[in-house]
C-alpha cells in the first residue's frame, strides 16, 4: 500500500517496543491527525492506549483480546478493530503483522 502525494509530517526516529518486538514511525497530517505505521514482530503484547485507535491491519495476521474480555478475536490484513480511549489490548503474532494505527 502506498500514499500517493499527502503532505505529512513523519516523525523519522523510530519508536521502539518491547525489546525491538514492535517498532513504529508517528504521521502527522496537515489537519492534526495522528497515525503510527509499524511491524509487530512474532510475540505476544500488551498495549495501553490513551485515545481511541484504530489498528487496520496491511498484512498479516494476529489475535485481539480487548480489556474487560476473555475471548480472542482473530484479524488479518485488510481488516481492523477499534480500541477504546483509556484501555488496553492484548495481541499475538506467529508472522510479522505490517499496521497503521489511527489515532482519534
Amino acid at each position: 500500500m502506498t500514499i500517493d502525494k499527502i503532505q505529512a509530517t513523519v516523525n523519522t526516529r523510530a519508536n521502539v517496543y518491547f525489546d525491538g518486538k514492535c517498532v513504529s514511525h508517528s504521521i502527522e497530517l496537515p489537519d492534526g491527525t495522528k497515525k503510527s505505521v509499524g511491524v509487530i514482530l512474532p510475540s505476544t503484547l500488551k498495549f495501553n492506549t490513551g485515545a481511541p485507535e484504530v489498528m487496520e491491519l496491511v498484512d498479516g495476521e494476529c489475535r485481539v483480546r480487548l480489556a474487560g474480555s476473555e475471548t480472542w478475536a482473530t484479524y488479518a490484513g485488510g481488516q481492523s478493530f477499534d480500541v477504546p480511549a483509556n484501555s488496553s489490548f492484548d495481541i499475538e503474532t506467529t508472522k510479522t503483522l505490517h499496521y497503521v494505527c489511527h489515532f482519534a
